[in-house]
């Protein structure tokens, strides 16, 4: 992505949902008299932990539907998603220490511990089960000094989920280990549950980590990533004040304006129909990625998601697994779709052969468009492709 971002013509590898501008965000305000800038506000730092009405609107959020309320205190604000995981791993994590990671996943919630001198496990998702993962290759893989369990719902890039029983499972396994095992749930996606069957009353419902009664837990996700404003929730105040101490050798606070935007998606009167937004962009989205999979059958398979906003697509070419690096740079520099290599992106080089990440939430035109201009390539350009070594 960072080599291609700028020079596509259609961007099928972004993970976000299509942008909004400040414009249609203050139009999807329930309240008209709302206003989204103050023209008189200085370009300045905003509140070292995010404001106190931030803070409020995050811990409603998460307050729905559990026995016990959030408290203000118990979010802290930080500069996008990527940063709230790191200030994570930089307060919990010390050489010596083993983490266990749901895989495959974004790679900085395996390689930054291991980075910190912790040794990272793998808890592998299972392609033939729809990418789901066992409880008892968990237990497995346990040690005396486990210190850390990353998790990541809904998963980037499967777009899978892990159910509200297997949570509970996860949180019965973690804090019966002596000493108790910290789990962090990266839920940057969450709650971009589009398939039809996963509703709140849902018994596979995945509920946020914070409500499975567990205070060694923390939720770490984002508002809209143009405004680059994330934040670490924990029910823990020691886990917090750690994660603040951290956060001071990395960035102290986001801009106020950032915040303030934030503190307005975030609102009573503004979350709802931007959610309502955007789970109908991805509902739109993945039924066109569905057809066009379903179209080329003959090249393509994969395990539909049913929730967040992408997708790991395996591509054969007779019956062989394709090069997918080969693949992405080919669509790219002849049809101008860009799309993340499965191996080069989410495997080491060495797992996903053949796999394709796909972000199909962007504008609707931008993904029929770029199906399309893809449709044509698989007719020409795809019989070019390189197929992987045996």
């Amino acid at each position: 992505m960072d080599k291609h971002e700028t020079k596509a013509k259609y961007n099928l590898a972004e993970t976000c949902v299509a942008s909004i501008s400040s414009q249609t965000l203050q139009e999807l305000s329930e309240d008209a008299s709302a206003q989204l800038w103050d023209p008189c506000q200085k370009l300045n730092y905003g509140s070292i932990r995010g404001t106190d009405q931030l803070r409020s609107n995050l811990a409603s959020l998460y307050s729905a539907r559990t026995i016990s309320t959030l408290s203000p205190d118990s979010i802290l604000i930080t500069p996008g998603a990527i940063a709230a995981n790191m200030d994570v791993f930089l307060a919990l994590v010390r050489t010596g220490d083993h983490v266990i990671c749901t895989y495959p996943t974004y790679q900085q919630l395996y390689e930054a511990p291991a980075s910190l001198g912790a040794d990272v496990s793998l808890w592998c998702a299972q392609e033939d089960k729809g990418w789901q993962l066992d409880i008892e290759h968990l237990k497995g893989l346990i040690r005396p000094n486990t210190r850390l369990i990353t998790i990541n719902n809904p998963n980037n890039p499967t777009g899978s989920i892990l159910s509200g029983p297997l949570l509970q499972n996860l949180v019965e396994v973690a804090s019966s280990h002596d000493p108790p095992i910290a789990i962090l749930s990266d839920e940057v996606y969450r709650p971009m549950f589009h398939d039809p069957s996963l509703t709140p009353v849902s018994p596979l419902f995945p509920p946020s980590i914070l409500s499975l009664n567990y205070e060694l837990t923390i939720a770490t996700a984002y508002s809209m990533a143009g405004i680059r404003t994330g934040w670490i929730a924990s029910r823990c105040p020691s886990l917090i004040s750690a994660f603040a101490n951290a956060r001071q050798y990395t960035t102290i606070s986001i801009s106020h304006h950032s915040d303030r935007i934030a503190t307005f998606a975030l609102s009573p009167n503004c979350i709802h129909r931007l959610l309502g937004r955007n789970l109908s962009i991805a509902r739109t989205n993945i039924a066109l990625l569905a057809r066009f999979i379903e179209q080329h059958k003959w090249a393509a398979e994969w395990t539909k998601p049913v929730a967040g906003t992408t997708a790991f697509v395996k591509f054969r070419r007779d019956g062989k697994l394709v090069n997918d690096v080969d693949f992405c740079e080919r669509l790219m520099s002849e049809a101008g779709v860009l799309v993340a290599p499965g191996k080069e992106c989410f495997g080491d080089g060495e797992k996903f052969k053949g796999y394709v990440r796909f972000g199909y939430c962007c504008e609707t035109t931008v993904l029929e468009e770029g199906l399309e201009k893809m449709g044509e390539w698989m007719r020409g350009g795809f019989g070019q492709v390189a197929i992987e070594e045996a």
